[in-house]
């Protein structure tokens, strides 16, 4: 499991850009691939990460032989496990509560979503 020191500090470049470069990582780390494109963007209290290219070798596999579904729930399951270390890290590079988080796949195209609602920042 990813430490949050392996996590790029916010000074090293552009927030967007390490939130995206956080969530590719444990997304890497978790299933033992990245995928090949990812942005963030934060407005307001929301914080996105979009990423294309994000299927292994073995779900486009399981894809062509006719099963996304089971690609589908096994992303589920790969995101429910993954949610604290993702909470954590985007809590760590905004400064913020994280106080929702939702996660989805698409399979054509290979599309994912990371979404983070922040806690209202204090006035």
């Amino acid at each position: 499991m990813p430490e949050l020191h392996d996590i790029p500090e916010r000074r090293e470049g552009s927030l967007n850009a390490a939130l995206a470069n956080a969530v590719v990582r444990l997304v890497r780390e978790y299933t033992g691939r990245g995928p090949t494109e990812a942005r963030a963007t934060v407005s307001g209290n929301l914080v996105a990460v979009l990423m294309r290219d994000t299927l292994t070798k073995g779900e486009r596999s399981l894809v062509r032989d006719g099963r996304p579904d089971a690609v589908r729930e096994m992303r589920r399951q790969f995101q429910s496990t993954m949610r604290d270390d993702l909470v954590a890290a985007v809590e760590m590079l905004t400064e913020r509560k994280v106080i929702a988080f939702m996660s989805d796949n698409h399979i054509d195209p290979d599309v994912a979503i990371e979404a983070f609602v922040l806690a209202p920042e204090a006035p």
